[in-house]
């Protein structure tokens, strides 16, 4: 699962994330008013890259995926989401997306 909230409250959000708003806008062309189309694109591109086991602290197996996404501004960019096994819940979910800004996440 990936809550539209996670980027349309705060990943995409110049109020409350402007750091990783910046960065989704100048590396992809990602805003809020296309916030779906990123979603999209991850869900869709996700199966592509391994899953890496970042161990259990108590709430489920926690798990990061780096991929390469290619934008609507036609750039391709190294993005990190980070997601959750949740044991209360049992649902996948994305906790955290951003663009590696470090380590040539730009290309």
């Amino acid at each position: 699962m990936i809550p539209k909230e996670k980027f349309s409250e705060y990943a995409l959000n110049l109020e409350k994330a402007p750091d990783k708003a910046v960065a989704f806008l100048k590396a992809l062309g990602y805003n809020m008013d296309n916030s779906d189309s990123l979603i999209e694109n991850i869900r869709t591109n996700l199966k592509r890259f391994p899953a890496i086991d970042k161990g259990d602290k108590g709430y489920g197996k926690q798990y990061e995926v780096r991929m390469d996404l290619t934008g609507p501004n036609g750039k391709t960019a190294k993005v990190i989401t980070a997601w959750i096994d949740d044991k209360q819940t049992g649902e996948m979910r994305l906790v955290s997306a951003y663009v590696d800004k470090k380590k040539g996440g730009l290309k």
